[in-house]
C-alpha cells in the first residue's frame, strides 16, 4: 500500500474539493489545468538528487526505503509531480515534500487528508522609518 503526495505551481488558488479534482484529473494524465514553471523542474530535481526514482536506482537498492521511499514512479510534468511512497516512510516524505514544495512556492496537495496547502512568502518588512507607504 502506498500514501500520495502532489505538488504543483499555484497560478490560481484551489478549494480543497477543486484541488481533489485537479488531482484526480492528474493521476489520468489530464494536464491542461496545470502550467509549466521552473519551480516544478528544481522541486523535481532537487527531490530526486536526495531520493532518486525507484526506476533509476540498481535491483539491489529496490528494497532500502531510506535511499529511495517511491513505491512507483513519479507521475509528472512541467507543471506537476505526483509521488508515491511506502506507507512506512510516509511522514518523512510528506515532511519532505512540504518543505521543498515551500521552498520553490509550490502548492502541496495531500489526497490522503483532501487537503491543499498553500506556502505563502512572508511580506517583506519595511524599514522602521519608512511609515508612510
Amino acid at each position: 500500500m502506498s500514501c500520495d503526495y502532489g505538488v504543483w505551481f499555484p497560478h490560481k488558488r484551489l478549494s480543497d474539493a477543486q484541488a481533489a479534482e485537479l488531482y484526480m484529473q492528474l493521476c489520468k494524465g489530464i494536464t491542461n489545468d496545470v502550467q509549466p514553471h521552473p519551480a516544478v523542474k528544481a522541486f523535481y530535481a532537487e527531490l530526486t538528487a536526495k531520493h532518486p526514482e525507484i526506476d533509476d536506482i540498481p535491483a539491489d537498492q529496490v528494497e532500502d526505503r531510506n535511499h529511495c521511499p517511491w513505491s512507483a514512479a513519479m507521475n509528472k510534468s512541467g507543471g506537476h509531480v505526483i509521488m508515491s511512497c511506502e506507507w512506512p516512510r510516509a511522514e518523512y516524505v510528506a515532511t519532505l515534500v512540504a518543505s521543498l514544495a515551500a521552498k520553490h512556492g509550490l502548492a502541496f496537495y495531500d489526497p490522503q487528508a483532501l487537503h491543499i496547502k498553500y506556502f505563502d512568502k512572508p511580506a517583506a518588512k519595511k524599514p522602521w522609518w519608512n511609515f508612510w507607504s
